[in-house]
C-alpha cells in the first residue's frame, strides 16, 4: 500500500472509532529497504496496512502497535543489523533506523482527517511530526496549502511547524529540522520530521491498443495516476482500458497542449503514427516532463527523428526522447514490454543504471540519486 492508501485506511478507523496505532520510519541510515516517512498502520483488531520493511520488522512493530493502542503513549523503535534487542527483529539489509509509533485511534492525530481529505482531492500535504525523545514526542500538526489541524505541543511551536511545512508542500522528501519549545530555531532543540506526501505522479500514454493497456495496468500497480488519450473513440473507451484514472478522446497534441505537466510526468507515445508522434512528441519534448518515450522500431525511429528535426525539434530536445522505448528485457508480450518501459522509468526516476544486480557492488537501496 502507498502511504496514502494507509493514511486513508487510519482515517476511516478514526471515523469509526477503531483503536489503531501509526508506524513511521523517522530516521534511516545506511542500506535501508524504505525511506524516512514510509508509514505503517495497525488496528486494535489486528489488521495491518502497509509496510515499513521488507518483512524482517514487521512482527516486532505489529506487537508494538498492539501495545501502543492500550497504553496511548508513543515509542520509537530502533533497528540495526545483528541487533537483537527486540527478540530477533534485526535490520537484515545492513542499515539502522528508528521508527515512531503512536496512536492513531479516535482522539488521537486529529489532523488525519485532514489529510485524508487531501489525499483524496489530490493534493499534497505535509506532516511536522515532534520525533525527539520526551512529554511532546509523536505531537502531529498537518498541514496543506490553506489549513492546517493538530498539535506539537505549543501554539507557537505549531505555527513554526507550519510555516516549515508549507516550504515543502511539493517536497517529496523529508527533512528534519530543530526547533525550541517555542518555535525558535536552535540546535539544540525538539527534532521535528518535516514529511510530505504528494500526489501520485502522472502517466500519458497515447495510442489504445494492446501495449497501452498493459501498461495502464502496470503503471497503476506502481502508484501513478495514468490518462489514455486517443483520438478514435471506437478504441479509446472504458470498457478496453478499465484501469485508467481518465480516457480522452482527443488529438494526443490538443490533449498534451492543455495538460497539466511537472517533472514527475511520465509521456508514453505508443501510437506508432506519424501523423499522431510528430506533432504530440514536439510539445512532450518541449515540456517540463520528467520521461518521454517513443514505441516503434529503430527503422520508424530513425523516420520519426528527420520528421521531428524538419518539424523545427532540435538535437538537444531529441536528447530528451526515449525510442525505442523500454529497456533490454527481451519482452515479447505487451505486457513484458510494460515491464521494459516502467524498468527504464523507474530507472531514471531513481538514478539507476539497469543492469544487474548481481553484477554490481554496493548496496542495493538507496544506491542513486532521485
Amino acid at each position: 500500500m502507498t502511504t496514502r492508501e494507509v493514511l486513508q485506511q487510519v482515517a476511516a478507523w478514526q471515523a469509526a472509532e477503531t483503536d489503531c496505532a501509526l508506524a513511521t520510519i523517522v530516521c534511516a541510515e545506511g542500506s535501508t529497504p524504505r525511506p524516512v516517512g514510509t508509514v505503517m498502520a495497525v488496528s486494535r483488531g489486528g489488521v495491518v496496512a502497509g509496510s515499513i520493511s521488507v518483512g524482517c520488522v514487521e512482527s516486532d512493530l505489529f506487537h508494538t502497535a498492539i501495545e501502543v493502542t492500550d497504553t496511548g503513549r508513543p515509542v520509537v523503535r530502533r533497528y540495526a543489523v545483528g541487533d537483537d534487542e527486540f527478540g530477533g527483529a534485526d535490520l537484515m539489509c545492513g542499515g539502522s533506523m528508528a521508527v515512531l509509533v503512536q496512536p492513531a485511534g479516535p482522539g488521537a492525530l486529529p489532523g488525519l482527517a485532514l489529510a485524508a481529505d487531501a489525499v483524496a482531492a489530490g493534493r499534497p500535504v505535509v506532516f511536522g511530526t515532534v520525533v525527539s525523545r520526551g512529554p511532546r514526542l509523536g505531537g502531529t500538526v498537518v498541514v496543506t496549502a490553506d489549513s492546517y489541524a493538530g498539535s506539537c505541543g505549543d501554539p507557537l511551536l505549531d505555527a513554526a511547524v507550519v510555516v516549515r511545512a508549507r516550504t515543502h508542500l511539493d517536497a517529496g522528501t523529508p527533512t528534519t529540522v530543530r526547533l525550541g519549545e517555542n518555535g525558535e530555531c536552535t540546535e539544540n532543540g525538539l527534532a521535528v520530521l518535516i514529511s510530505s506526501v504528494t500526489p501520485p505522479p502522472r502517466m500519458l500514454v497515447f495510442g489504445a491498443m494492446d501495449f497501452a493497456h498493459a501498461l495502464t495496468r502496470a503503471a497503476k500497480t506502481l502508484g501513478y495516476s495514468v490518462t489514455l488519450c486517443d483520438a478514435r473513440p471506437v478504441f479509446a473507451t472504458r470498457q478496453r482500458f478499465p484501469d485508467a484514472d481518465e480516457v480522452v478522446v482527443m488529438w494526443p497534441h490538443q490533449y498534451l497542449g492543455q495538460a497539466t505537466i511537472d517533472p514527475s510526468t511520465a509521456i508514453c507515445v505508443l501510437t506508432h503514427d506519424p501523423r499522431f508522434d510528430v506533432p504530440v512528441l514536439t510539445i512532450a519534448l518541449r515540456s517540463g516532463a520528467g520521461y518521454v518515450g517513443a514505441m516503434g522500431s529503430r527503422r520508424s525511429h530513425l523516420d520519426r527523428v528527420d520528421r521531428l528535426r524538419a518539424a523545427g525539434v532540435t538535437d538537444a530536445e531529441l536528447a530528451r526522447l526515449a525510442a525505442p522505448i523500454g529497456l533490454d528485457l527481451g519482452a515479447q508480450t505487451p505486457e513484458e514490454t510494460a515491464v521494459s518501459i516502467l524498468a527504464e522509468i523507474i530507472a531514471l526516476r531513481r538514478g539507476g543504471s539497469g543492469r544487474r544486480l548481481g553484477g554490481l557492488t554496493g548496496p542495493i537501496h538507496g544506491r542513486g540519486a532521485p
